[in-house]
């Protein structure tokens, strides 16, 4: 697909994004977006989840609590097409969002490193329906996976809902500017456990897990 098209498409689909901020059912679209965006939709919600904190600072724990909501179920929507569905919709849908070429790495750090990955999501440009439709593929436990999403998308989303309920519309620059200092600071704080254990219980086979994942190409399943 030409790039000029991808980007006419996605700014489409941005502005018709942001038009539903104002509708009366905002909170059922953010759900929505969050929920596609989790296995197949490649606008983020973040934009939408701004604007409604924006323009209503008190409901803004509300609105992350729906953007949390939607993306945790999503998840497992886009688990069950990795599961279920990866030769006939999953490769497709990572073609299509130009993903095909990142999914032998995530496979690899997903198998070496589990739950850890899926959290510090929270702090990476790393699409989470990457990480979704991948679990789903190499048959990572349900459970563990499921909790790790309430985590990641919980750090993504409520810092948001909580920085623009305790401040109000003047914290929106600060937001837009040190969003992503703020998330990585929490972030490092959750997986702070994990750092420990992996210092305590060997950083050389984990290093060597790094490398050999860095270099995972793209083979058939």
């Amino acid at each position: 697909m030409d790039r000029g098209i991808d980007k006419t498409m996605l700014r489409r689909l941005y502005e018709w994004t942001m038009a539903k901020a104002a509708h009366r059912h905002a909170s059922w679209w953010l759900f929505l977006f969050a929920f596609m965006e989790a296995s197949f939709f490649p606008i983020p919600p973040h934009p939408l989840l701004g604007l409604m904190c924006l323009s209503q600072p008190r409901k803004a724990l509300r609105y992350a609590a729906f953007a949390t909501a939607g993306s945790v179920i999503g998840g497992l929507l886009g688990y069950a097409i990795g599961h279920f569905l990866y030769d006939s919709v999953g490769t497709q849908l990572l073609a299509l969002l130009h993903l095909t070429q990142s999914f032998p790495k995530a496979a690899c750090y997903l198998r070496e490193y589990g739950v850890e990955i899926i959290v510090l999501k929270g702090a990476t440009p790393i699409p989470f329906k990457l990480l979704t439709i991948t679990a789903g593929f190499i048959g990572m436990p349900l459970l563990p996976f499921f909790l790790a999403s309430v985590v990641s998308r919980s750090i993504s989303f409520m810092i948001v809902g909580v920085l623009f309920r305790l401040f109000g519309a003047p914290i929106k620059r600060f937001i837009d500017k040190y969003l992503g200092l703020v998330t990585a600071g929490f972030v490092v704080l959750v997986v702070a456990g994990f750092a420990a254990a992996t210092l305590l219980g060997g950083g050389g086979a984990k290093n060597a897990a790094m490398e050999r994942c860095e270099k995972a190409i793209l083979t058939q399943p």
